[in-house]
């Protein structure tokens, strides 16, 4: 049996709502995507080198535990003064792509999000079509997104979008991936994520077929445990997995659900069925199918 990959993605196309509008600038004023620092209670003159280097770092530590700051967190921690002086170094990492800022849903509220150097250096010289791209694909997850519905979203038009994806995926921001529901079509999600398994099928296919040779070893596996644990007086869900992780069945653990829609295979093939008497532990157990002699004792009239 060849061995399994990683599951991966089936996906069915889901509506896509236009993308939340970018923000490119920080605090104070804003002219041409970068905050008004033209007044006199900014910048580290105000309020000496070493306040401004205390405050640079006071900012940074506040994305070590929440990537994800809004506005008014960042007021309420520096208070309104100190919360000015910060405007020079948000533009500065503004500028580099250090910094992300963008509205919350349904909220004008900003929200800051900071990048690392690696990934700023992805973003350095990236135009608003991409970044809107990029934004509309972030916000699919791992179900990713059809390319239909990112020019539906983006209004972009379909050669501009190419050199756009073209752009993006040598950055390894994004990156193409095929859906077992439609092979032909294409899907875009952010590089680093895995697909759900919608997408690929799971563990039920690979290399974008359904592995009929897989699951029949897999049933037959879990028919061998069903006779032979427990002297053949049935045995749970739980037992099964356990046994397959531990004789090493698959590379690929299955989950739980998995485990139980191939015990549903075997009931509906009548090899399985579930036993009266439950487990010392409260679970269902499943025993070997008793066999049914189609014959009956009617004589006839």
């Amino acid at each position: 049996m060849p061995p399994k990959r990683s599951s991966l993605p089936s996906a069915i196309a889901r509506p896509v709502k236009r993308a939340k509008e970018k923000i490119t600038v920080s605090l104070g004023g804003v002219e041409n995507g970068v905050a008004d620092t033209n007044m006199s209670s900014v910048g580290s003159a105000s309020g000496g080198d070493q306040e401004f280097k205390y405050l640079k770092s006071s900012f940074l530590r506040l994305f070590q535990t929440n990537n994800n700051v809004t506005n008014s967190i960042i007021k309420n921690h520096f208070g309104e003064t100190k919360y000015k002086l910060l405007v020079p170094f948000i533009n500065e990492l503004l500028v580099t792509s250090r910094l992300t800022i963008e509205r919350g849903n349904g909220s004008t509220e900003l929200i800051y999000r900071l990048n690392s150097e690696e990934m700023a250096a992805k973003f350095k010289g990236l135009d608003q079509s991409h970044r809107l791209v990029l934004q509309i694909i972030e916000n699919s997850g791992n179900r990713g997104i059809w390319t239909k519905e990112i020019r539906m979203a983006s209004s972009l038009q379909e050669q501009a979008l190419k050199k756009i994806y073209k752009t993006l995926e040598m950055r390894k921001l994004i990156k193409p991936v095929n859906s077992v529901t439609a092979a032909r079509k294409k899907l875009y999600m952010l590089y680093d994520l895995t697909p759900a398994r919608e997408i690929t099928g799971g563990p039920w296919y690979t290399e974008m077929e359904f592995d009929h040779e897989f699951i029949a070893e897999l049933r037959h596996f879990m028919l061998h445990c069903i006779k032979t644990m427990n002297k053949g007086r049935g045995v749970t869900l739980k037992e099964i997995s356990d046994k397959m992780i531990e004789m090493k069945v698959s590379r690929i653990q299955l989950k739980m659900d998995e485990v139980v829609q191939l015990m549903q295979t075997l009931v509906y093939d009548y090899l399985v069925e579930e036993d009266d008497q439950l487990a010392p532990d409260g679970m269902s157990r499943f025993v070997e199918a008793k066999k049914v002699d189609p014959r009956c004792d009617f004589k006839g009239w």
